[in-house]
């Protein structure tokens, strides 16, 4: 007689949801009687004015009154209209605002 192979096959079932986990008790809560809460920070962390107006993606430099007063128009802009990052045509509606506009173009000089 040849040998003839088991094609026998075992399924083996594995239910997760039979121990519901929500019956169980609440690791995060503290039995302790002197506990009052989750623990707080002593000291608050001081706000500076300085940090706000120091844009990280342009490094710290010195800048000329003209760039501060754009920075500043762009800032004011973006905290009125709450859109973080305006587009192109908002950026030049804050350029004409402050007074700046498009002017002729050079002509030649003829000697």
């Amino acid at each position: 007689m040849p040998a003839t192979e088991s094609t026998e096959t075992t399924d083996l079932t594995v239910d997760r949801r039979s121990r519901n986990r929500r019956v169980l008790a609440d690791r995060r809560v503290n039995t302790d009687e002197n506990y009052s809460g989750p623990e707080r920070r002593k000291s608050q962390r001081r706000k500076t004015d300085r940090r706000r107006l120091i844009d990280p993606t342009t490094c710290e430099r010195d800048y000329k009154p003209d760039e501060i007063e754009f920075m500043k128009a762009m800032d004011d802009y973006k905290r009125r209209s709450g859109r973080q990052f305006p587009t192109w045509s908002e950026v030049l509606e804050v350029l004409r605002d402050l007074g700046y506009r498009k002017v002729a173009p050079p002509t030649r000089t003829y000697e």
